[in-house]
């Protein structure tokens, strides 16, 4: 699996993300390499893995070596979605021992953090084996890394909600209270999509059964967004909609409960901790020693 690096992310490209990101870190240069490495030192270095889990970021790794030097060569022994060990080596780095270090925490950053999105999200879809729900993240990601951060979850075996407020009508609790109740929201949508000559899905938010069954009743969505309900209560709301609309669990779900949710028959599970409270894998970029 790899990402379209072209895509531009909120009007920058990767490239641009890692330009700024190395000027940050760099500044004014890399004044303990230049003053401890000769220039000319040429060397090697390992990836090491020092926590078990699901491996992301390789590309974006490649990339950031070939932006800083390329002349670098990242020598892969891993690949994104392979199941990884403490101990495990990702990759082999060999080129100028300056351009490596100036590389080195910026890599870090990224494939720890990938990794750890995609981790977390593995250890729910393997929690959930069995039922038909699939783990679904939210909008609540690192401003302009959403691209990657929404395919560090397809790496863990998850899929992406929508990528942002472009893609998808999401009328949510906020906009049922200011549009003045449920039907309005909907009636309101359809006639904008219908001026507007767009044809997106629909999504609407419901907090209780009083909701759900208005939603029921009026109809025009495509699927429905059962929030903070309990995993009994969306046992009966699964019920209630007996497969006519598209069914999402949001709100309070995690390791513990997820499985219970996952029982009721609910479609999708969408977990905002995917993005936003994550546990970075522990690694390490290591010199070779000939």
């Amino acid at each position: 699996m790899s990402i379209a690096y072209s895509v531009r992310i909120k009007n920058m490209k990767l490239d641009d993300i890692i330009t700024k990101a190395l000027a940050e870190d760099i500044g004014d240069g890399d004044h303990t390499t230049a003053s401890t490495i000769p220039v000319s030192a040429r060397g090697r270095a390992k990836l090491i893995i020092k926590a078990d889990g699901i491996l992301c970021g390789m590309k974006v790794a490649e990339k950031i070596f070939a932006h800083v030097d390329p002349e670098l060569l990242m020598k892969p022994i891993l690949h994104d979605s392979d199941v990884i060990s403490k101990g495990d080596i990702a990759f082999e780095v060999e080129g100028a021992v300056s351009s490596i270090l100036q590389c080195e925490r910026l890599v870090l950053n990224f494939m720890q953090r990938l990794s750890g999105i995609a981790t977390a999200t593995h250890r729910l879809v393997r929690l959930t084996e069995g039922y038909p729900a699939k783990i679904l993240d939210t909008r609540k990601t690192t401003p302009l890394l959403r691209e990657i951060e929404k395919y560090a979850v397809r790496t863990g075996g998850g899929l992406n909600h929508r990528f942002g407020l472009y893609d998808m009508i999401m009328i949510k609790d906020n906009h049922v209270d200011f549009a003045g109740g449920i039907d309005r929201a909907i009636d309101s949508v359809q006639i904008y999509l219908k001026a507007m000559n767009k044809s997106l899905k629909i999504e609407i938010e419901v907090r209780n059964f009083s909701e759900l069954q208005q939603v029921l009743e009026h109809g025009e969505v495509d699927r429905i967004m059962l929030d903070n309900f309990s995993s009994s209560d969306l046992k009966k709301a699964v019920e209630l909609i007996g497969g006519r609309f598209e069914m999402e669990a949001s709100g309070g779900i995690d390791e513990t409960n997820i499985r219970d949710y996952a029982a009721t028959g609910v479609d999708f599970i969408s977990v905002g901790a995917l993005t936003h409270h994550i546990q970075s894998l522990d690694m390490s970029l290591k010199a070779l020693r000939d």
